[in-house]
């Protein structure tokens, strides 16, 4: 996988020669991704907004994720990923977005849902994409490798699509 700011350049030559936006939905990264997209100058181009819902009510109210949903399935969800991920696009002026929900540490973690465990949604014109990983490392480490691949994964997905 490429270095964090070469993905950043790819997404956005990627999103400008489409004329396309993209949004961030963040939990376990705090707005990582948001910040490594606006790193570059004229990223408002094609960034159009970040969600930081690291609360529970925070996705709820940001994002349309349904209460319920987080008591059935756990804030750390595909459910709540895929949600996230559709919300975003629906509560900004995007067509792309991505969206990350994980237990980045060092407490927190279960059996179940270990430290490291994240969870990806990716909106786009298609439909809403998931995908679960799992992250050796401290609490620094999963969050740099939650922006990496989450970034990744919407470049993936862009390149797609025509």
């Amino acid at each position: 996988m490429h270095p964090i700011p070469t993905l950043v350049e790819q997404l956005a030559m990627a999103l400008r020669a489409r004329g396309q936006m993209m949004a961030t939905a963040e939990s376990c990264t705090g707005g990582l991704i948001a910040g490594a997209c606006t790193e570059i100058s004229g990223s408002s181009d094609w960034f159009e907004r970040g969600f930081v819902t690291y609360s529970n009510a925070a996705k709820c109210e940001l994002l349309g994720v349904p209460a319920a949903l987080i008591e059935a399935h756990g804030a750390v969800s595909e459910a709540v990923a895929r949600t996230m991920a559709a919300g975003a696009v629906a509560n900004a002026h995007a067509h792309w977005s991505v969206a990350v929900t994980g237990i980045a540490g060092p407490t927190g973690g279960t059996a179940d849902k270990p430290v490291g465990t994240v969870w990806f949604g990716w909106a786009t014109p298609e439909g809403v994409f998931t995908e679960h990983r799992r992250f050796d490392g401290d609490r620094a480490t999963v969050r740099q490798a939650t922006v990496a691949h989450a970034l990744d994964g919407l470049l993936r997905r862009l390149s797609q699509h025509p």
